[in-house]
């Protein structure tokens, strides 16, 4: 029998766990209010400043400053304020690892669902998008959701792929295909890793569109391309290329589909062609980690999937006729793990 916690302890813990809201939107909206880049361009500006800068009175500014410095986003000398490295770095908009978009696409887009959870697991159907005028979260043609998730996605894959690519030999690879991988980060980020790869992204129309924008920025339009289609209505994968990735995929399609994506890779790999399948992946016991397990709910309001367990993929990719299949652990935002594995 545990020790009981102390009087105290039991009640701050859940008011804790039930105002994350609070904290994800004091973010949300430093970030919509532009109040880092306002930081960035004023460094030292006083509550008052920013208040006239931000077009918001000093007492809720005040409040919002003093919530910003409690979660390390902002610092002080007397009444000067400053951004913290973390800030400066992720949350100013023209720097080039911002990760703000990230957090305008759960604000934007996902939270709404979020709000009706109860809804999505009482009748089994998402709730950020309306399944009886849409098939996929990705048939939006709203062009404002569609660039903020793309930039969401590309600012969270890219960390992902630097930190897992470099945990992957992709020393024998030479053509990747990274199917639904729109925003092309993981390309981009794995063709610098490897100067003798080309890579190629298979995603629907409107997304390779989006996606070629960011291939031009990273100056490799003679290594990376776009492939339009769709990995479910086409009749098979494009051919000549010795390597798959599936990264962040899996998790949005339910398992049938999922199956069926593992079908139709390995029989358009050549022998020894290899899959790379990078997910945040629930443990085996299926108790955590937090992120996964968060994770894993999220798709119960965004699309039919749901998170699954290394053991779940080893087990499908086997049925599959896949062999060599490992995994590799990593910590990055939307993968804990690769798992890799061979076409015979």
């Amino acid at each position: 029998m545990t020790d009981p916690l102390p009087e105290a302890e039991g009640p701050q813990r859940i008011m804790e766990l039930a105002s994350g809201l609070w904290v994800s939107k004091t973010l949300s909206t430093a970030l919509d209010l532009d109040l880092f880049g306002t930081l960035a361009a004023h460094p030292g500006a006083t509550c008052t400043e920013l208040a006239g800068e931000l077009g918001t009175s000093v007492r809720p500014t005040r409040s919002l400053l003093a919530a910003c410095a409690a979660l390390g986003l902002l610092t002080r000398v007397g009444e000067k304020c400053f951004n913290t490295p973390l800030s400066q770095r992720h949350l100013v908009r023209t720097s080039p690892a911002y990760f703000g978009g990230w957090v305008e696409m759960l604000d934007r887009h996902d939270y709404p669902g979020w709000m009706r959870l109860h809804d999505a697991l009482r009748h089994d159907r998402p709730t950020a998008w309306d399944p009886d005028e849409q098939n996929s979260l990705f048939d939006s043609a709203d062009p404002v959701m569609l660039e903020t998730f793309w930039e969401a996605m590309t600012a969270v894959s890219a960390v992902t792929a630097r930190a897992l690519g470099s945990r992957i030999d992709l020393t024998q690879a030479h053509a990747l295909l990274d199917v639904g991988g729109g925003g092309a980060a993981w390309d981009i980020e794995l063709c610098r890793m490897h100067p003798s790869l080309r890579a190629a992204v298979y995603d629907l129309s409107h997304v390779c569109e989006l996606t070629q924008k960011k291939i031009d920025q990273a100056d490799l339009g003679d290594r990376i391309t776009t492939v339009p289609g769709d990995f479910f209505a086409d009749t098979c994968f494009p051919g000549g290329y010795d390597t798959h990735l599936f990264s962040s995929v899996l998790h949005d399609w339910p398992d049938s589909r999922c199956r069926e994506l593992l079908t139709r890779s390995f029989t358009a790999l050549p022998p020894n062609g290899r899959l790379v399948i990078a997910e945040l992946l629930i443990d085996d016991d299926e108790d955590g980690p937090l992120d996964a397990a968060l994770m894993g709910l999220a798709m119960q309001v965004e699309t039919w999937g749901r998170g699954f367990t290394a053991a779940e993929l080893t087990d499908w990719l086997a049925e599959t006729g896949f062999t060599d299949i490992h995994v590799t652990r990593v910590q990055a935002p939307t993968a804990n793990a690769g798992v890799i594995a061979r076409k015979p």
